[in-house]
C-alpha cells in the first residue's frame, strides 16, 4: 500500500464515494470517506437498482467485485408490466433471464462496497459543516463535532445538496414540479394478493397524465411503491408528512376512482409515508478546473430520476480512482482527465431523464411509456 500518497477525502459514503475509495484501494491508493450518517445501519438505504452492463456493472468490475454482485441478484426482477388506472394490463415482459439490467437492493450493494474496504476508511458520524481552500490544492473540511480534516484531494460525493459543490459552481438544485412518495407492503402474497398480483414478478407501472404508482417486488416478499404526483411546491408544503395517517389520506385522494388493487399500494402502506421533492441541476452541468477538488455522481449531475443515479455515480467513482491511478504524480492531470470525459458522458442522460420522466406522467402517459420498452412509436401492446 502506498501511504505516502497525499491525502485523499471522499465526502459522502454513498454508492459513488464508496466505489471510488474501493477502486483506489484495488491500485494501492488510500482514501479516507467521510460520512455524515452515525453508522452503516443507522437508516435505510432506498429500493431496488437496476445495474447497467455498461456503466455500473463495468465499475464493479473495475472494484473486482462481480462475484459478490451476483451474489445479491434478485432473480426474475427484471420483469415489468404497465397497467391503466382501472388495473387493465397494456404491457407485460417476463424476465427473459439474459440479466443485462440485474435488480440488486441499494442495501445490498453498498454492504458490499463497505465490507470490501479496509477497517476505518470510512469515517462515521462526520457531518460536513464547512469546507475552505488553504492553497496549493490543499482543503479543510469541518465538522459538526468541531473537528478538522485536511486533504490534497477532495471529492464531493455527497449527493443533491452537496457542501462540496459550492468551491467549483454557483449552480443550485430546482424543483422539476414531481414529487415522490414511497411506501411499503410485507407478506404480499399472503396478505396482499390482489395487489401482489397486480405488480407481479418485477415493477409495475400504473400511469396517467400528471400522476402514477410505481412499485418494484423487492426479495423477502416486499412491494417497494413510488407515488408520482406532477404537483407545485405550494401544495406539497401544506401536507404534513409526519402525519401518516393525513397525509396518506391525502395522496390516496389524488388516485380516487383507481383501482382498489392500485390504491391499497397507498393506503395499506406499513411503513410511515416518505415522500421527496424531485431536483435536478442546470442540464449540463460543469465548472471551471479547480485545484485539488472535484465531483461525482448528484453532486456532479443531479438529474430526475430514469434508473441512471445509482450507475452514473459508480462509473464516476471508478473512473475517477483510474485516472488518479494512471497520474499518480500529478493530480491536477488525473482531475482535468476525469472531468473532460465526465462532462461529455453525462450530458445526454440529462435529456434521457427528462424524457423518462415525460414518458411516465406526461401527455402520453402511459402510452409513451409503452412506446419505449416495446419500440412501437403508438404505444400498443398486445397484452
Amino acid at each position: 500500500m502506498n501511504t505516502s500518497h497525499p491525502p485523499i477525502a471522499i465526502v459522502g459514503a454513498g454508492l459513488g464515494g464508496l466505489t471510488l475509495a474501493r477502486v483506489l484501494h484495488v491500485h494501492g491508493i488510500p482514501a479516507t470517506v467521510y460520512e455524515a450518517d452515525a453508522s452503516a445501519t443507522s437508516r435505510t438505504q432506498g429500493g431496488q437498482l437496476d445495474i447497467h452492463e455498461d456503466d455500473g456493472q463495468r465499475a464493479l468490475a473495475d472494484a473486482g467485485l462481480t462475484d459478490e454482485f451476483r451474489a445479491i441478484i434478485h432473480e426474475g426482477a427484471e420483469a415489468l408490466r404497465v397497467l391503466d388506472q382501472h388495473g387493465k394490463l397494456l404491457h407485460d415482459e417476463p424476465d427473459d433471464g439474459t440479466a443485462r439490467r440485474p435488480e440488486v437492493l441499494r442495501g445490498d450493494l453498498r454492504r458490499i462496497l463497505l465490507d470490501s474496504l479496509p477497517d476505518q476508511t470510512v469515517q462515521w458520524g462526520r457531518k460536513v459543516t464547512g469546507v475552505r481552500p488553504l492553497g496549493d490544492g490543499r482543503h479543510e473540511l469541518t465538522f459538526a463535532d468541531g473537528a478538522t480534516a485536511t486533504s490534497s484531494l477532495l471529492v464531493g460525493a455527497d449527493g443533491a445538496w452537496s457542501k462540496i459543490r459550492p468551491l467549483l459552481s454557483d449552480a443550485k438544485p430546482a424543483y422539476s414540479g414531481t414529487m415522490v412518495m414511497e411506501t411499503y407492503l410485507y407478506d404480499v402474497d399472503e396478505r396482499h394478493t390482489a395487489t401482489a398480483e397486480a405488480v407481479g414478478a418485477g415493477a409495475m407501472y400504473a400511469l396517467t397524465p400528471g400522476k402514477g404508482i410505481i412499485a418494484h417486488r423487492e426479495a423477502g416478499n416486499i412491494l417497494h411503491t413510488y407515488v408520482e404526483l406532477n404537483r407545485p411546491a405550494d401544495w406539497i408544503a401544506e401536507i404534513d408528512f409526519t402525519d401518516a395517517v393525513a397525509s396518506t389520506a391525502r395522496i390516496a385522494a389524488e388516485f380516487d376512482g383507481w383501482a382498489p388493487e392500485l390504491t391499497a399500494l397507498i393506503t395499506d402502506g406499513e411503513t410511515a409515508p416518505y415522500a421527496r421533492m424531485i431536483h435536478s441541476l442546470p442540464d449540463g452541468h460543469r465548472w471551471e478546473r479547480v485545484p485539488g477538488v472535484t465531483l461525482l455522481g448528484d453532486a456532479a449531475h443531479l438529474m430526475p430520476p430514469s434508473g441512471d443515479g445509482a450507475n452514473l455515480a459508480m462509473f464516476d467513482g471508478a473512473e475517477l480512482a483510474k485516472a488518479i491511478a494512471a497520474h499518480r504524480d500529478d493530480i491536477e492531470a488525473a482531475l482535468t482527465a476525469y472531468e473532460e470525459a465526465l462532462f461529455s458522458r453525462s450530458e445526454p442522460f440529462y435529456t434521457d431523464a427528462h424524457e423518462m420522466l415525460d414518458l411516465c406522467l406526461g401527455d402520453r402517459a402511459p402510452f409513451g411509456l409503452i412506446a419505449l420498452f416495446t419500440g412501437d412509436p403508438q404505444g400498443r401492446d398486445a397484452a
